[in-house]
């Protein structure tokens, strides 16, 4: 949500062409990623690792991608508990990069990714203000003082 401001609220300012531009980019980075996963792969290929290393580390980033994708597309429509294992899991999400920026990707189609999320909490917010302001009277300042008896 940082690269939308507040356009999210109202969907003004550039905001079709913001979600556009991010789609892109998380798509371009994805593909950059994997095309260094794969130099990498021809590195141990060359290096001549055997079988076992070259078939686990794919198994390991194949894992780790789909694990973070689950998870950063769960983030978008919820906030993790405080004693989540969220935290435990930021390496495995380190390593699955290329699985959270496809769901970027694909978040983008839909809504600014985390706008579900926020848009509640911000109707939420907006709703408490209103019932908290409504209720007031006006300067409390300004009220005469009560008459002793």
């Amino acid at each position: 949500m940082q690269f939308f401001g507040t356009t999210w609220v109202k969907h003004d300012g550039g905001y079709a062409l913001r979600r556009a531009a991010m789609a892109g980019g998380s798509l371009l980075t994805a593909v950059a990623a994997a095309f260094l996963l794969r130099l990498s792969y021809e590195g141990l290929e060359i290096g001549n690792v055997g079988p076992f290393l070259s078939i686990s580390v794919v198994v390991l980033f194949a894992i780790a991608s789909s694990i973070a994708f689950v998870k950063t597309w769960d983030s978008f429509s919820r906030r993790a508990a405080p004693s989540s294992d969220e935290t435990a899991l930021k390496g495995l999400k380190t390593i699955g990069f290329i699985g959270s920026l496809i769901a970027y990707f694909i978040r983008c189609f839909f809504e600014a990714p985390g706008e579900k999320l926020r848009r509640a909490e911000y109707e939420r917010a907006t709703v408490e203000y209103a019932r908290r302001r409504s209720s007031r009277t006006g300067n409390p300042a300004a009220r005469r003082p009560k008459r002793k008896k």
